[in-house]
This record gives structure tokens, sequence and C-alpha cells, in this order.
């Protein structure tokens, strides 16, 4: 998986956000996604999910990509039309490239089944890039969600506490990399 060049990452600012929400709002938005972002922010987490963060007026590619590379944990919510969205295909693949712990929730959809479609009007390039992101994603441990047999709260709980632990993680590793220099 190629890494973030140095040039992106100087030209965008640190946002204020710890977690970036990845999902495809038409099947996730109003449940799993929202829901997540609310207890996060509950809990103090500063988390990022388009539709609270963004006004109108903002530059769509420019809030989110300075959005995902500041942030410490990404949260990678894979739905039935997920792979249907240049949106979240871009995201994802810069979550990789950027090297974030990425948590994944398999909502109502096998790892399986997720397939980067060529719809005729993405570059080779982006394909393979897109693909690369999601393979990689697949292998990471995530949570799975039944959305007609399981159980919300306890979903709920489960992405906020793997989250959190994540967090947690990421900010030890700072930790012991500053103690190293």
């Amino acid at each position: 998986m190629q890494r973030l060049s140095a040039t992106l990452y100087r030209k965008v600012a640190r946002p204020a956000c710890d977690v970036f929400i990845n999902h495809r709002g038409i099947d996730t938005k109003r449940n799993i996604a929202g829901l997540l972002y609310d207890s996060l922010t509950r809990n103090g987490v500063r988390s990022f999910l388009d539709s609270k963060n963004m006004k109108p007026g903002d530059r769509l590619f420019d809030h989110i990509d300075r959005a995902i590379v500041g942030s410490k944990v990404g949260v990678a919510v894979f739905s039935p039309r997920y792979c249907d969205s240049y949106f979240c295909l871009h995201e994802l693949a810069l979550l990789m490239e950027s090297r974030k712990r990425v948590v994944p929730i398999f909502f109502d959809v096998k790892p399986s089944n997720l397939r980067v479609k060529d719809n005729g009007t993405c570059p080779p390039n982006e394909l393979r890039r897109f693909d690369l992101a999601l393979q990689e994603a697949k292998n990471i441990v995530g949570l799975t969600f039944d959305s007609s047999k399981g159980d919300w709260s306890e979903l709920l709980r489960d992405a906020s506490d793997a989250v959190m632990v994540n967090l947690m993680e990421v900010e030890e590793e700072r930790k012991r990399m500053k103690t190293r220099v």
C-alpha cells in the first residue's frame, strides 16, 4: 500500500477530530453512523461525520481529506451499497494510505461480498487504489451486524468500546515514540 505523500501532509491542516466515520449515508447515516457519532461525542471524543461537521460552502474533498489526515482512528461502516460510492472508497483509501487505525463495522454485509465495481467512470489507477484499500480493510478484525436480528445497543456499545480502545492504543504508541526521540 502506498504511503501518503509528504506534500499532502503539508497541504492539509490538522482538524479538530480524533475519529473519522467513513460510511455510505444512504445506508447508515440515520442509524449506526449517526448513533456512533452521538455516543462518541457524549464521551468527549471529537468525531467527524460529514452531515455533522460540514456546512454549505465547504469544499467536499478538502474538508474530508483534512479530517482523515488529522484523525487518529477511522471507523469504516461497510454496508450493502458502500462500494457503489466513489466518496466512500476514496475516504477508505486515504485512511489506509495514511496508516490510520481502522475499526471496520460490517453492517448488513459480509466482508466477502464487498467488491470494487468498475462502472466505467473511474480511472484504472483509482480502481486499483480502491481495491487495495478494500482488501486491506477486509483483513482487519471488525464488528459484524445484521440489522434484522442484531441488538442495536450491543452494537453501539461494542463499536464505541472498540474506538476508545484504539484511541488509547494510538496515544500510547505516540507517547512511546516521543520517549524514543
